[in-house]
């Protein structure tokens, strides 16, 4: 294991931008090694910009993966941690079905409209072009 990473170094391995990395430490959720202008960031900041990305993807904010990191550091530590993680999920979770059953009606709703759409230009004689989509 290597003691420390570059900036440059994380930015390919992460993909993402060094704009990104400044603004994660910005807010205080990563705090690399400064010598002189040059960020050295230890395993442990990598693994904590691991976990930050993860969290972005799960769609949680900055806030909420802040509140978490948080938890780790003080208490009720790891214990509280896992548990507002599984709790923060299982609320996304429900959002996201939500979203589903949202995006569901929608599209049965635009069917019902091009289906109407479609009998009345036939009733009305209007040549109709394939469907998109």
């Amino acid at each position: 294991m290597r003691d420390y990473y570059t900036i440059t170094e994380l930015t390919r391995e992460f993909d993402i931008s060094t704009r990104t990395i400044r603004f994660y430490e910005d807010e205080g959720l990563i705090s690399p090694i400064r010598r002189g202008r040059t960020r050295l960031f230890r395993h442990s900041d990598r693994q904590l910009l691991k976990n930050i990305l993860r969290g972005k993807r799960l769609g949680f904010s900055i806030a909420d993966i802040r509140e978490i990191m948080n938890m780790y550091r003080s208490p009720p530590g790891e214990a509280g941690q896992l548990r507002a993680i599984v709790r923060r999920v299982g609320e996304k979770r429900r959002e996201l079905e939500q979203k589903r059953r949202d995006i569901d009606e929608l599209l049965l709703e635009l069917d019902s409209a091009e289906e109407a759409c479609l009998t009345r230009m036939a009733e009305l004689g209007i040549a109709t072009t394939a469907r998109e989509g």
